[in-house]
């Protein structure tokens, strides 16, 4: 499974950058994440519980960090397994650029699953792993750049909301 995208947030590439190497950051914004801890200079244990269709696992893995250009981004290597479940294994690149006070990370995945994951089909495995790319960013940027004291926070609105403005 190939993925890539974009996310613009609104904090420097400095505090983006210092935020991806922090395991308190990345346990709160990883989706089902259990532990994170530092296990080497460049390296971190995790445990991370998923529901994916109608397998749930509990994957437990490690996680290399490589071709280190702070703050200009890195290389994220890991694998993990969840016992009957399968397996999971795979590698990100991960760029900054600074756009004013804001970043703009840019990630390309390369990831493989085995086991009963990967016989749920192709559809199921990528929406997924779409949508826990989407609530792991969302999270990110709340965390990373928060809205300013005051400010309403923005709402995601339904038909509803959109029908009534």
């Amino acid at each position: 499974m190939d993925m890539s995208g974009t996310q613009r947030i609104e904090a420097s590439r400095e505090a983006v950058y210092a935020a991806l190497n922090n395991v308190d950051v990345l346990r709160q914004c990883i989706p089902g994440c259990e532990t994170v801890e530092m296990t080497g200079e460049n390296e971190m244990a995790a445990k991370v519980t998923l529901k994916i269709g109608p397998v749930k696992a509990s994957f437990t893995g490690k996680v290399t960090l490589s071709d280190l250009d702070p703050p200009n981004g890195y290389t994220i290597s890991g694998e993990g397994s969840g016992g009957a479940a399968g397996f999971a294994k795979g590698g990100a690149k991960v760029a900054l650029e600074a756009d004013g006070d804001a970043t703009i990370l840019t990630y390309t995945v390369d990831a493989q699953i085995g086991g009963k994951l990967a016989q749920l089909g192709g559809r199921l495995i990528d929406a997924t792993a779409k949508k826990l790319a989407g609530d792991f960013f969302e999270k990110f940027s709340a965390v990373v750049a928060p809205p300013p004291e005051g400010a309403e926070p923005q709402k995601k609105k339904g038909l509803l909301g959109k029908l009534i403005g």
